[in-house]
């Protein structure tokens, strides 16, 4: 069994993980959004260098090959990246009333279902209740929400993000931790 290694994201690796959330995007909702809705997608998917300069941001590398990528949060920001208008909510977030944030999980196409998301997943939650967090919530797709639900998140709401043109499907699920 090959074993996932994970470490903080850097400044260095931003090429390297946009070139991942984009064939993520591409080619890991195909199935779940129409043509459309994949390109309409991008306008609220993506990086967030905030992730990375706030050091909880994290690279999964199988045999020394960036396999994906995914973080967390202490910020109110839910879901976006750096071009997302009007997601951006830099605000530190109270651990003893709110909820961490899981964010921008994405696996290389060729990695998928091979183990990665819920690494990445399980080193995130450990973070977040590491820093005194009893919740975690995030923004699912729908390619994304299968890893979701059997790692024990529930949905909280289904809505439907149009800012990119085609309405996109998400499902804002949480957990306890």
């Amino acid at each position: 069994m090959t074993t996932i290694a994970i470490r903080p994201a850097t400044p260095a690796d931003l090429p390297a993980l946009r070139t991942v959330m984009d064939a993520a995007i591409a080619q890991l909702q195909t199935g779940f959004l129409s043509p459309e809705q994949i390109e309409s997608s991008r306008a609220v998917m993506g990086l967030d260098r905030q992730l990375v300069e706030d050091g909880t941001y994290f690279v999964a590398e199988m045999d020394g090959t960036l396999a994906g990528c995914g973080g967390w949060s202490r910020r109110a920001t839910l879901y976006g990246g750096d071009h997302s208008a009007g997601l951006r909510e830099p605000r530190l977030l109270d651990p003893a009333t709110e909820a961490a944030r899981i964010r921008a999980m994405y696996t290389v196409p060729a990695f998928a279902r091979r183990g990665v998301g819920r690494a990445l997943l399980a080193h995130c939650e450990a973070a977040a209740k590491e820093e005194g967090f009893t919740r975690c919530e995030l923004m699912g797709t729908l390619s994304g929400v299968p890893l979701y639900v059997v790692s024990g998140y529930s949905v909280i709401e289904e809505i439907e993000d149009d800012r990119g043109g085609a309405p996109v499907p998400l499902k804002r699920m949480g957990k306890a931790l």
